[in-house]
């Protein structure tokens, strides 16, 4: 199943944006395994709730036994593609580095995950998202006007700049193996990935079409065409009527006498008659008064919310009784595929092991280097 059917991966369990880019490696197609130290690592909830990690098998080794790193520097060997995440020089000190894997297969596509990249002042500082996104300049650019930055969750830093970034690095790098014969290094940092999503905001301020103050831009609430409002019912809408012929739509179906938009000093008596106006209906009714228009509107709904247009495509699936977001993007020959729930740290040692031919597995088991968890 998927377009990258094939292709195998031995992922080095972490948390966050490396195990997002594994879960899409697997879901376009690619066998992933899921390295796990025995009692699993840092998670959100129970492990079959943790759904980063859902589409591939897990095996549970003792990295700090030699014989576990033999075992996956075995499984290197056979694979594609490696992933870790760990803070830079910890694969080294466990002898897992690229020279290393590259010495049993110099195909090997290394995927390195890190929120400050292998190299820099901060290489060996902690940090999370917020940190990142901070550093990149991307967290000045949310809010609005006259607050303080906003924090987008950790969606822009942690998977937008980290983990697509990664995949995207990876599918590069297998393409180019394929006519070198040779793999390499994918240094994917998060600090990198964020500042790069704000390329479209840097040919703005250098045109002088973009303020450096929170709120007063076309993309970031200063625009009231661009924005959220409360209904009556204490929900939102989101509106994104940017363009001149939507932005008539809207006016047009609220049926309201606005001041013109192109100057800016109107700016703040159109915010208010837009605020005043959607707080007179509630969501439901605005969401049908707007349903198949062009004005750009939607409402803002919860997670897995039950739209007719999620309904229809399947955005939504459910998986072993939890709701959960369906693979993207899709293919029209080569479909995508959610795969097995997240499994627990070690469920598929002794089967996945052996089927990827790793040699001695009862020994590695009863050794304690290998862990197979209880069912």
């Amino acid at each position: 199943m998927g377009p990258l059917r094939g292709v195998k991966v031995v992922e080095l369990a972490g948390i966050g944006p490396a195990p997002f880019a594994c879960m899409m490696l697997a879901e376009l197609g690619a066998e992933v395994l899921r390295i796990e130290r025995p009692g699993g690592g840092l998670a959100m909830g129970p492990p079959e709730l943790d759904l980063l990690n859902r589409g591939r098998r897990n095996v549970a080794l003792n990295l700090k036994n030699p014989a576990a790193i033999d075992t996956v520097l075995q499984l290197a060997g056979r694979a594609d593609v490696l992933v870790e995440g760990f803070r830079p020089g910890v694969a080294e000190r466990l002898g897992l580095d690229p020279d290393a894997c590259h010495e049993v297969n110099p195909k090997l596509v290394y995927g390195r995950m890190t929120g400050w990249g292998q190299d820099g002042p901060l290489a060996q500082s902690a940090g999370h998202d917020i940190d990142y996104l901070a550093l990149s300049g991307a967290l000045s650019l949310i809010g609005r006007a006259g607050g303080p930055p906003q924090v987008p969750v950790n969606l822009l830093g942690d998977f937008a700049g980290g983990s697509l970034y990664l995949v995207v690095g990876i599918l590069a790098a297998l393409i180019e193996a394929r006519g070198s014969g040779r793999g390499q290094v994918v240094d994917a940092a998060i600090v990198d990935g964020a500042a790069h999503l704000t390329t479209i905001v840097h040919g703005a301020l250098a045109a002088g079409n973009w303020r450096l103050q929170r709120g007063t831009n076309l993309l970031d609430t200063g625009a009231p065409f661009y924005d959220v409002y409360e209904t009556s019912d204490g929900e939102f809408m989101a509106v994104g009527a940017i363009e001149p012929q939507f932005y008539d739509e809207l006016i047009r179906l609220l049926a309201i006498e606005a001041p013109d938009r192109y100057d800016q000093a109107n700016w703040p008596e159109l915010h208010k008659l837009l605020t005043e106006t959607f707080a007179q209906r509630t969501q439901a009714e605005w969401t049908e008064l707007f349903d198949g228009t062009d004005a750009c509107v939607s409402p803002v709904l919860r997670p897995a919310a039950d739209h007719p247009h999620l309904v229809a495509r399947g955005t939504f699936v459910d998986n072993d009784g939890v709701r959960q977001p369906a693979p993207a993007p899709r293919f029209s020959r080569t479909p995508t595929h959610l795969g097995q729930p997240p499994a627990r740290p070690g469920q598929h040692t002794r089967e996945a092991l052996a089927d990827w031919g790793v040699t001695d597995v009862e020994t590695l088991l009863a050794s304690g280097a290998a862990v197979q968890a209880d069912h």
